[in-house]
């Protein structure tokens, strides 16, 4: 069984163009559980297209994804999904006229005979919030309409978690918070990884990558400059990774980074 600090994600060369723009070259990139990788990259820099490759959504042109050990092919959604991945995007996907509970379990409702076996969903909801020690819900009956932005994110999050998740990518889901609820989206962030997830944080708030990011993966340009764990770089260093590829003996070779502008 997979523990923490195992390997369980990792791309190898891989590439993506969309027509005659190459989006992505040779990108190597894993995870690990346990950890919080943030990933991070100017806008363009290539971000969501690598994690829509993770996802299932864009096919990858060449390179290798290995999951758990042994190469895997994800041809969609589903696939990533089947594996273990699951994504909460920016916008969240949750149906405000639902209560938290069908939140979690919207598209994937459990069923006793020909009716929803509503208990079933509801304990199972109650244990996840409970696992991730989220305390800022009263029940998981409340409806989704009246959640604050941090509740929200918290939601999309834990139902993430419900599902024998290994890796859970989280799309800047601090951007639209304010202080309070931002320092109980990067706790429960935290928790996440400490329950043996292999958490992406996907971020270009540097203060809340360097509170809870273990490593850091800098793209420039489509091309990986650094990877490297958060201990080892400065603020400065990592903004000058995102914006010139580059930061003192750091980053692409010189005539790399030049070339990729």
């Amino acid at each position: 069984m997979a523990k923490n600090g195992d390997p369980v994600l990792r791309l190898t060369g891989l590439n993506k163009s969309f027509g005659a723009v190459h989006v992505l070259h040779d990108v190597n990139f894993s995870l690990q559980l346990g950890q919080v990788m943030a990933l991070v990259g100017d806008n363009g820099a290539g971000k969501s297209t690598l994690i829509k490759c993770i996802a299932g959504i864009h096919p990858i042109d060449s390179g290798q994804i290995e999951f758990d050990g042994r190469p895997v092919t994800i041809d969609g959604p589903r696939a990533a999904s089947d594996l273990g991945i699951e994504v909460v995007y920016q916008d969240l996907a949750l149906a405000d006229n639902l209560d938290i509970a069908q939140n979690m379990f919207l598209g994937r409702e459990r069923r006793k005979g020909i009716v929803l076996d509503e208990q079933s969903m509801e304990e199972a909801a109650r244990e996840t919030l409970a696992r991730l020690s989220v305390r800022t819900v009263k029940s998981v009956r409340q409806q989704v309409a009246s959640l604050s932005g941090g509740q929200r994110q918290t939601v999309a999050i834990a139902k993430a978690a419900l599902w024998e998740s290994k890796v859970v990518i989280l799309d800047e889901p601090t951007a639209a918070l304010g202080v309070a609820q931002t320092r109980q989206v990067l706790d429960l962030v935290r928790r996440l990884a400490d329950t043996g997830h292999a958490v992406v944080l996907i971020s270009h708030n540097m203060n809340d990558v360097f509170e809870v990011a273990d490593r850091i993966t800098a793209l420039y340009l489509g091309q990986v400059a650094a990877d490297v764990s958060t201990d080892e770089v400065s603020h400065g260093q990592v903004v000058e990774l995102i914006t010139a590829g580059r930061s003192g003996d750091l980053g692409l070779a010189p005539q790399v980074a030049a070339e990729s502008i």
